[in-house]
């Protein structure tokens, strides 16, 4: 594009561009390496009257098209330039007048020659597509310009309901934008076709209800037929999947109540909204679900295995306390998959142990079922292969199905009951974690202890007090020291206990603490350390004891950039 004609543009001044246009008329005709023109830069910087001086030069700038296929229009409707489209759409009406015959060709996102075949519509330019598909209206409720949206559709005020390259109209587009008012104002057209038809996302209420607009929902709700309510996406999906997803209860409720048997639609994997919902672990929209379809907790998918089953596989406990609480019939909470696993059996497994607990605190979760295999929870755990991921707790999960089993099964033919693999190695594994806390801790409580009898500047000879007492430094020092010896301490006597016991649940539990603990412990004498130092060195050499000071601060961070979240890592 010419420099000049560009500046003029980019400014907005109708003064450079009549002298340009004076001195050589077919410079309007120039464009970018992009494609655009003038009239492009003008819309989208807004110059309404710059546009209009050019537009009165060559009209033909009205349906010019970039790289993209976009017109001035697109370019306008995009960044919301009320002024510019509010001219261009008026100059559309003058094109239409001028030129009765003209249609765009690009209605599917194809480039090329204006087709010469009787115009679908009075205003062409209004019309056009670009090359994915989206028409002036599209790129407004794109980019959420709802004032530009509302003025396009006073226009046109069925466009609502063409189709992009995406298969997407604008209202699928708006509801997902969440743009109430220009829902409301496509879906108060009438259209030929039918307005509800889904794209490959979906409808535009599912749009709107996996955007959790729930605004836009009931809008739409009042105006599509029961029998539409329903319609499901590419993998089947119906709206109230979508809810489910998202844990919108409110919209869960919504669509229930204009659709109750949506709640027991499948969708290609045969998955249920309840499923969908134990998949995302969306309690609130469970809840909602369960309270208005109790039965729908029955619904099984392709492999036989209600929620409860899903719960379990992807590991989520407030998901199954959910569940449990809500799920009345014993058969649902003990129903089996097509291999004869019931949750518990998957808890096992899976290495699920807190929600296989969870689910051996519940009167009605039998124990003795055996699985296709001949096997029952237990036994799965007295199987299992060793991997790096077993617990003390999943210890725990073992002697407390044991226990069951020992009361609830007395009268059943069950696995006889075998030491499992792995407790050896995770018995090892535990007592090497314990030592390794003990020597840690004893170490720290000796330092700590032998630094209570140096304090840092020595004490009076005549009282016995600290001489630096009165110092802040002195104090933090007390404090940082006499923390890591009793915190070592606990550690020492909590390993002394651990070490008598059983490995169980409260093992794990203390060395749980115990990590937390040396930790602490850790950094305490960190701080003691730097404070002594700080105390000893302050009065001759000031600059160390800062020194000092700043590498103190900074071991917790290089401690934390050394090991990242296991420093906090209190698996066992």
């Amino acid at each position: 594009m010419d420099p000049a004609l560009h500046k003029a543009a980019v400014q907005g001044s109708v003064a450079s561009l009549r002298e340009l246009v004076a001195e050589r008329p077919g410079i309007l005709g120039s464009k970018t390496p992009h494609g655009n023109t003038a009239l492009h830069i003008a819309a989208e910087l807004g110059h309404a009257g710059f546009a209009e001086e050019a537009l009165g030069v060559d009209d033909k700038l009205l349906v010019s098209r970039n790289a993209d296929g976009d017109t001035p229009l697109h370019v306008a409707a995009r960044v919301g330039k009320v002024d510019v489209v509010d001219l261009l759409i008026v100059r559309a009406w003058v094109w239409h007048a001028e030129h009765p015959h003209y249609f765009p060709a690009a209605q599917n996102g194809q480039t090329g020659e204006p087709s010469r075949s009787p115009p679908r519509s009075a205003h062409g330019p209004l019309l056009m597509a670009n090359k994915a598909g989206d028409t002036p209206l599209h790129e407004a409720v794109k980019h959420r310009r709802s004032a530009v949206a509302l003025r396009l559709l006073e226009t046109e005020p069925g466009r609502g309901h063409v189709l992009n390259v995406k298969q997407q109209t604008p209202l699928h587009i708006a509801a997902r934008e969440g743009l109430y008012d220009v829902v409301a104002k496509i879906v108060s057209q009438p259209c030929e076709h039918d307005r509800f038809f889904p794209s490959v996302s979906g409808s535009a209420l599912h749009q709107a209800v996996l955007s959790g607009h729930e605004r836009v929902v009931e809008i739409l709700l009042d105006v599509t037929p029961p029998d539409q309510i329903g319609l499901t996406d590419s993998s089947e999906n119906n709206a109230l999947h979508y809810a489910a997803q998202k844990n919108n209860a409110r919209v869960v409720k919504l669509l229930l109540n204009r659709k109750v048997d949506l709640a027991y639609k499948r969708n290609r994997d045969l998955q249920s909204p309840l499923h969908m919902a134990a998949y995302y672990g969306s309690t609130k929209a469970m809840a909602e679900l369960l309270l208005q379809c109790p039965d729908a907790a029955e619904m099984v998918d392709a492999s036989g295995r209600n929620a409860l089953h899903v719960a379990i596989t992807i590991g989520k406990v407030d998901v199954l306390r959910c569940l449990l609480k809500l799920v009345r019939p014993e058969d649902t909470i003990n129903h089996v998959d097509r291999d004869g696993n019931t949750p518990l059996h998957l808890a096992a497994k899976f290495n699920r142990a807190p929600l296989g607990l969870l689910l051996l605190k519940d009167r009605r979760v039998n124990p003795c079922v055996l699985n296709r295999n001949g096997r029952t929870a237990r036994s799965f755990i007295e199987t299992q292969t060793p991997v790096d991921n077993l617990t003390v707790i999943y210890v725990y999960f073992w002697k407390e199905l044991k226990k069951q089993e020992s009361i609830k099964c007395k009268a059943q033919q069950l696995p006889p009951e075998t030491t499992p693999d792995w407790l050896q190695d995770l018995n090892q594994y535990v007592q090497q974690r314990m030592g390794t806390y003990t020597l840690v801790a004893t170490l720290i409580a000796t330092v700590t202890f032998s630094s209570t009898f140096t304090m840092p500047g020595g004490y009076d000879q005549q009282d016995g007090t600290a001489i630096l007492g009165h110092r802040p430094a002195f104090k933090l020092f007390v404090f940082a020291n006499t923390l890591a010896m009793l915190t070592s301490i606990v550690v020492v006597f909590g390993f002394i206990w651990a070490r008598r016991e059983q490995l169980d649940f409260r093992t794990g539990r203390v060395i749980a603490w115990s990590h937390w603990l040396t930790v602490i412990a850790c950094l305490s004498m960190v701080a003691s350390l730097t404070t002594s130092v700080y105390l000893t060195v302050v009065a001759k050499a000031p600059w160390l004891a800062y020194i000092v000071i700043v590498m103190g601060c900074s071991t917790p961070f290089v401690m934390f950039l050394m090991l990242g979240k296991d420093l906090f890592a209190t698996r066992v």
